[in-house]
């Protein structure tokens, strides 16, 4: 019998979770954690702020737009040497792809229904355009996370600091 997955959010120990929205993380980046994934993304600022201003997938050319608009605030990022400037917008544009995925999959972007003991709604019933947006935010963000510079800081900091 398969085990009956269900979003993660129902069971979110807000307490535990390293990012904290009280933190200005340009201030004090030590307080800052790589994570998993998108993790923290829609918490440190102010760079949550200053990213996600240009975050918009509704169709492939708002994302080409803003994926490039992400990626230019990545490389200025990586150019003052400010890594979790860098993370940020690797994780935006991680967040682009996903989010879009979401909306090529599911019809609304809603995955579970919470109506029904967040059983998994019915895939493929989502937007193509979605889909296309969603391969215009993978290349940006595989272009990023591939960045040798990037990468040698990501290292860094994750040995140093987490």
């Amino acid at each position: 019998m398969e085990k009956k997955r269900k979003p993660t959010y129902l069971d979110f120990d807000k307490e535990q979770y390293p990012w904290k929205p009280e933190i200005d993380y340009r201030k004090r980046p030590e307080a800052y954690r790589v994570g998993k994934g998108e993790q923290g993304v829609l918490i440190c600022e102010p760079y949550k702020s200053e990213i996600g201003q240009h975050w918009r997938f509704k169709t492939p050319e708002i994302a080409l737009r803003s994926s490039a608009q992400i990626f230019e605030q990545f490389i200025t990022y990586l150019r003052a040497d400010d890594f979790v400037g860098a993370d940020m917008s690797r994780k935006f544009l991680q967040m682009g792809y996903t989010r879009a995925r979401r909306y090529a999959n599911y019809k609304g972007g809603k995955k579970y229904d919470k109506d029904n003991d967040y059983a998994q709604l019915e895939r493929g019933t989502g937007e193509l355009l979605k889909a296309e947006a969603a391969a215009i935010f993978y290349e940006k963000w595989k272009a990023a996370e591939s960045d040798p510079l990037y990468t040698a800081m990501k290292k860094d900091w994750k040995k140093r600091l987490g």
